[in-house]
């Protein structure tokens, strides 16, 4: 998949069949209009393409207005996100700076100078609830009209249901926030995921003799937080079985090393001996969060923070015993 960081020639990229979204957590509604995107795609010869946005548009505005209580919480770092469009078959994905500048746009001019000549826009393929331009003042009949008369087709995909739920990135937050893990891999069709390249830390887990892998993430408020069980793969040919820390580490000096940033520490519960203590630095890896066993807590002192990783590992071996026992 091609990733264009904006455009900054018109006509630079293809002519495409485009949509449109933010696609936090690509959950089985993106997966299905992303499906029906490449029909169309192939039915025109040409390619599919999304469009998103980084910052998400609502991270702007909570900045620009000093609310930071209206940045939602997010699924997926741009990584995963790109990640999971490529994995969906998409052919290329612009990724446009959310700026004053596009803020601005009137509903009229982000079709004529993205849509139409930024992009060269054959099809646009929408959500149901799908608005544009300053304000949202552009809806689906709008973009319709100008389609009608700017040469391109315009469609509108209904909300995706399972089980009766709609399935949305907002129903995937809440689920996460509630640790309802099984419920959020139902919405987005595989377990709740994170990726990131492997980094130094403190090496207090190996102080304490748990071993960690760390992924330290800037200017992201995960949408879920908390010491869950977890799959690791990219380290070896089968994915490794762990426990892990996702948030900021209440039980450690606001001056640690972490700054406060959102960390995920996983211990594998058996190492592979063939990795050595250092074979995992700087390799990408993905972390699965099967179950939550519970929220951060802040533990008095090193020896209660022990006490709490090692029943933390009991919990999580206990959790795959009893997956193993429904699996015969």
């Amino acid at each position: 998949m091609k990733v264009f960081r904006g455009f900054h020639h018109p006509g630079l990229i293809p002519a495409c069949a485009l949509t449109i979204g933010n696609f936090d957590g690509v959950h089985r509604g993106h997966q299905a209009m992303l499906a029906l995107l490449r029909s169309e795609a192939q039915q025109r010869d040409v390619p599919s393409c999304a469009l998103t946005f980084e910052p998400h548009p609502r991270d702007y505005f909570a900045a620009v207005t000093h609310k930071p209580e209206l940045a939602p919480a997010r699924i997926g770092t741009l990584r995963d996100k790109l990640t999971d469009l490529a994995q969906c078959g998409v052919d290329q994905t612009v990724v446009m700076p959310f700026d004053a500048r596009l803020a601005a746009l009137s509903p009229q001019a982000f079709i004529d100078e993205v849509l139409v000549r930024g992009l060269g826009a054959k099809y646009v393929l929408v959500g149901d609830d799908f608005r544009f331009g300053a304000k949202r003042a552009g809806d689906y009949s709008l973009l319709d009209d100008a389609g009608m008369a700017q040469g391109f087709d315009v469609a509108r995909m209904n909300s995706y249901e399972v089980h009766g739920l709609r399935v949305s990135s907002s129903a995937v937050r809440e689920a996460l926030a509630q640790g309802r893990m099984d419920d959020a891999a139902r919405l987005l069709g595989r377990p709740y995921r994170i990726s990131g390249h492997v980094v130094h830390g403190r090496k207090l887990g190996r102080a304490l003799g748990f071993r960690t892998l760390n992924l330290r993430f800037a200017h992201w408020n995960p949408a879920a937080s908390g010491i869950f069980v977890v799959l690791v793969h990219g380290l070896t040919d089968t994915p490794l079985a762990g426990v892990a820390n996702l948030g900021i580490r209440p039980s450690l000096h606001p001056l640690d090393v972490n700054g406060g940033r959102v960390l995920l520490e996983t211990h594998c519960l058996d190492w592979p001996a063939r990795l050595g203590p250092e074979g995992a630095y700087g390799k990408i890896i993905r972390v699965e969060l099967l179950h939550k066993l519970h929220d951060e807590l802040k533990y008095d002192g090193l020896d209660a923070l022990t006490a709490g990783i090692a029943q933390d590992c009991l919990d999580a071996r206990a959790y795959f015993a009893t997956q193993r026992h429904h699996d015969q």
